[in-house]
Parts: C-alpha cells; structure tokens; sequence
C-alpha cells in the first residue's frame, strides 16, 4: 500500500434515492506531510496537541458543503442488492470484535483493511488488519506507513490474499468513511466497505457491505453512491472447531468454558453424527411412505455422502482401534516414567 497524495472533497450527507449518497465536490488536496516537516497550520489539530506524528500518517480534512454539517444517512430497507456476493470467514469478525475491543481510550471506532480474493461473481474476505487512525470533528488521520508494512508481512504468508475493501465498526456510513474509502479505492480497484454494528443499537450485531459507484454529469462527479452487497458467513473445517466453542460458551453465565478432553469431543461427535443420521433416515422414510416429495438433489447428495464413508470390516475396526489404545497407553507410561525420573533427579542433586 503506497501513501500517496490523493484527493478528498466537501461532504455532505444527502438520501436522494436508492442507496446512499455524499456529495464530493472537488477542490480539496488530501496532504501527506514530509518527514521534515510538521502538519501545515491549516490542517492541524485544533487542540496544541499535534493530531498525527509527520512523516508517517496521511491526514484527510472535512470542509461542509455551504457551511452546513452533514450527517450520517440511514441505510434504506428497501434498497436493492446487486454485484457480487460478498462471503465472509468468522476469523474476520473475531479479529474486528478483538480490535474493537482493544481500541485507545477515547476512540469511538475502529478501521482497517480487508484481505481475500476476488472471483467472478464474488469476494471472499479472509483476513484483516486494524490500522490506527484517529477522528477529530474536521479531520481523520489514518497511519498508512503501518497498513503498508502490515500488509508487506500478509503476502509473506498469504502472497494469494490481496487488499479487497476495508472496515470500520458503527452503524453508519460517516462523511470520514467517505474520504478514506476514496483512498482504498486507489489501492484496490472497486473496493468493498464493510460495517460492523458492534454498539449493538438494532440489538443485534448487523453486518453489512457496501460498493461505491460515482455520480454525476457528464464530464464532472458531484457524488457517490454506496449501495449494499449480499453477505454470506462461510468457514474453513478448521474456522467451525472455534465457531462451535464458542457457541457454548452463549448458555454459560460466565462466558467463558474451558477445553474439554479429547474423549468428550469423540463422544459429542458422536452424539452430533447420530442426531444427522436420524434426521436423514426420517426424511427417507416420508419420502418413501409419499409423506414428502422426493428430490433428485438430495438423493444424488446423500448417494455421494455414502459412497465415501470407508468400508472396513468390524474386526479390522477393532484391531485398529486396540492398536491406536495400546500406543496411547504406551506414550502415557513413557511420559509419567520420565515425570518420576526428573523428580528423583532433583532430589538427588540436593543431597
């Protein structure tokens, strides 16, 4: 990500139809100080505390349209969803709710950047970094020498994830949300935005993402529009043992519950497997009996699920199952016999 000098614009909140609008009338700079010089007077703080450290942060400044402030727009309900479908991996809303959850004092949000690929019809969001910032009434500081070096170190590992988007936690879409949403859309081409209702005021956590598109006449742009995306969660065989944890923990008062062994998680899988099997044998049987219609993608589904369980014969199941019990029995031994011997050893090293 390269901090470069961009444009930003006088904002004002504005709902005219379907989705949401900001007018961004041009003529403002967006100003990138030098390492050898301080924040130009006009876009310091207001405060005598500087609002960024010069040299490593890009400052955006808000002028209102006419002298008039605007406000946050409301999403509309009945807006209509286009363009691609936009999934989502829990890893992605953990890490947000932990930098949420981890913000500075005094800071009423959290943004950050959004990690994934990007196919023909839709996006897949895998990971994601927060990227400090900070918010004054007039101006939004954003450290993009840290997005950079963060997302150097994410292609080190992932070299197949790019920059789809960003994110910031609220319900709104904020005239600052506008500015930087205008600097990731230098970075990724059609950039997604995402929003995360983490103060819970519809009593639930919404989650929604959004695309800009210009509007305007022609030759001249006097806004853009957000307009919403479908979100689907999905999830990684690995991803669904931390979802389905932490789904206990919703009936525990505490919050919280400890690991349990590795017999009570084959026993509770066990008990899940067989609960999915009796739902699968009653669906037969009403097929079977006319209660319900049969449908030719169900039994083409369940004859794939069938055909890949392993065939072995109860007395090679057993034999394997005893094997697998005596080597556990045997590195059980081996590790309270060394115990013994470090014990002894100590004691013997005192005399």
């Amino acid at each position: 990500m390269d901090a470069r000098n961009g444009g930003h614009g006088r904002l004002s909140g504005a709902s005219p139809g379907v989705g949401q609008v900001w007018s961004t009338e041009r003529g403002g700079r967006c100003h990138q100080p030098s390492p050898l010089h301080t924040l130009p007077a006009s876009l310091s703080a207001p405060s005598s505390q500087p609002l960024v450290t010069p040299g490593r942060w890009l400052l955006f400044t808000r002028r209102p349209l006419g002298g008039a402030r605007g406000g946050a727009v409301e999403p509309f309900s009945n807006m209509s969803v286009y363009g691609p479908v936009v999934k989502i991996h829990p890893v992605v809303l953990s890490s947000i709710c932990d930098s949420y959850e981890r913000r500075n004092e005094g800071a009423s949000r959290v943004i950050g950047t959004l990690l994934g690929t990007i196919d023909k019809h839709s996006i897949e969001v895998t990971n994601c970094f927060s990227v400090p910032h900070n918010e004054s009434e007039d101006e939004v500081a954003v450290d993009m020498e840290f997005a950079k070096n963060m997302y150097e170190l994410h292609k080190r590992v992932s070299p197949t994830e790019i920059i789809v988007g960003w994110y910031a936690t609220g319900f709104d879409i904020t005239e600052h949300s506008v500015l930087i949403h205008e600097y990731y859309s230098r970075e990724a081409s059609n950039p997604i935005h995402l929003t995360i209702d983490t103060s819970l005021q519809s009593g639930k956590m919404n989650i929604r993402a959004y695309v800009s598109a210009q509007m305007g006449v022609p030759g001249r742009t006097v806004g853009v529009m957000f307009t919403p995306l479908s979100v689907k969660y999905i999830y990684f065989d690995t991803e669904r043992i931390g979802v389905d944890l932490l789904q206990r923990t919703r009936v525990v008062p505490s919050r919280s519950k400890g690991l349990t062994s590795d017999l009570s998680q084959v026993a509770g899988s066990a008990a899940r497997i067989q609960d999915m099997l009796s739902t699968v044998l009653e669906y037969i049987e009403d097929v079977l009996a006319g209660k319900v219609a049969a449908d030719n993608s169900v039994g083409r589904f369940l004859t794939d699920l069938v055909n890949k369980v392993p065939t072995i014969s109860p007395e090679d199941f057993e034999n394997m199952l005893n094997s697998n019990i005596n080597d556990l029995l045997m590195v059980t031994y081996l590790a309270n016999l060394t115990q013994a011997q470090i014990s002894l050893n100590e004691k013997l090293v005192l005399l």
